[in-house]
């Protein structure tokens, strides 16, 4: 349910027809929701382990679903300014609280499987799009703009509410909570158990955080304007558009689940040093193109890329850090995307007034992607080391 802010694109175009306001201030909502996503997260991953998932998955559906129904009536009163608090503050801290919820809390039942089980917990958020983007397109035309809001804020609410009485953690916090049969040689972390003041101080919570920030920066970019952009790079319609939002929601969804998973196989580090890769392959597809079919294919790849990082994280820092204070750790780290929410998007929309095009944010998006995949080696050979000091110990 709070995934559905990666459908955001698809209410730009009509928020800024109805009210008349500018193309990047509706962003500016968009980048405000992500930012206070980061900052909330930080100290909510320290309440959920304090107080439990159940008490902060229910404060996020409070707070998310009364974030989405003012969003209507910042819309019908014409102010930005409600809108900035309504979507952009109150939805953005619900976004992080209920962001942050599950993941430590999947990671402690199912610590032999951390890139299968987070890939599958964060990969509801990206299917978001799937949904909510032709549902909010159809009850656009049928019901209008602001009643919109007001059904999706009730039912996010509800459903919220209801799936967070479920969220509970192992009763025992031995290293094999599941009390799943290990394979035998199976290492449940390459490194020692640190508290997250402790993660914080070292050089590979430095390089991890770098490289998440540079992932989500272009990928939330992308995502906030996919449909504006689409229109504008291959002549799609307003409806191809729409579905298009729905199709890399798929994507963005079953990437998290399926680069989650593959980095069970072949480590975390080589994992997010073969999505920078793809990621300047495609942005370069992107500049070069302007078919429909290879605009979407390659935005495709990207936005599962994308959502690979949120999935794949949470299981790197087990590795590297251990799972002590793991809520904690991911939302530290999670304040990355607190920045990239503001720094993505808005380089996107103000270049695309300036210039009347992409061309500048995607070469922009190309060089630090190349910057990240530098860093993807050096974190690999800390990892490397530090993997060769536990095994001799062992």
């Amino acid at each position: 349910m709070i995934g559905s802010v990666y459908a955001w694109s698809v209410f730009t175009n009509p928020i800024a027809k109805q009210t008349g306001w500018a193309e990047s201030s509706v962003a500016f909502a968009f980048s405000i929701a992500i930012f206070f996503l980061g900052l909330s997260a930080a100290f909510m991953g320290r309440a959920v382990e304090k107080f439990g998932p159940r008490l902060t998955g229910t404060l996020a559906s409070f707070l998310y679903g009364t974030g989405t129904i003012m969003t209507g009536l910042a819309i019908h009163q014409k102010s930005l300014w409600l809108l900035y608090i309504a979507y952009g503050v109150i939805g953005g801290l619900g976004l992080g609280s209920g962001y942050v919820t599950p993941v430590s809390t999947i990671i402690k039942w199912f610590p032999d499987k951390r890139g299968l089980s987070t890939g599958l917990a964060i990969m509801g958020f990206g299917f978001a799009a799937l949904l909510t983007g032709p549902i909010a397109q159809q009850l656009m035309v049928t019901v209008g703009l602001e009643q919109t809001f007001y059904l999706l804020g009730a039912a996010d609410f509800i459903v919220m509410l209801v799936a967070a009485q479920f969220i509970v953690r192992p009763r025992t916090t031995i290293a094999n909570p599941a009390g799943h049969k290990l394979k035998s040689g199976t290492r449940l972390t390459t490194g020692p158990e640190l508290t997250a003041n402790q993660a914080l101080k070292t050089k590979s919570f430095v390089f991890l955080w770098i490289m998440f920030f540079i992932n989500i920066t272009c990928g939330i970019g992308l995502v906030s304007a996919a449909s504006p952009m689409a229109q504008s790079m291959t002549g799609m319609s307003v409806q191809t558009a729409a579905v298009m939002v729905g199709i890399i929601g798929l994507f963005n969804g079953f990437g998290r689940l399926v680069w989650a998973t593959l980095s069970d196989y072949i480590g975390r580090p080589a994992t997010f040093s073969t999505i920078f890769i793809i990621n300047v392959a495609m942005l370069t597809l992107l500049l070069s193109f302007q078919s429909q079919i290879i605009f979407v294919s390659a935005l495709c790849l990207l936005l599962s890329c994308y959502g690979a990082g949120f999935s794949v994280i949470p299981a790197y820092l087990g590795d590297v850090f251990g799972t002590k204070e793991l809520g904690a750790v991911h939302g530290y780290v999670l304040t990355a995307w607190a920045a990239a929410g503001i720094v993505g998007p808005v380089l996107l929309s103000l270049t695309h007034q300036l210039f009347h095009n992409y061309t500048l944010t995607l070469i922009a998006f190309i060089v630090i992607d190349l910057l990240a995949l530098v860093v993807s080696f050096l974190i690999r050979r800390n990892f490397a080391l530090s993997t060769k000091l536990v095994d001799s110990e062992l």
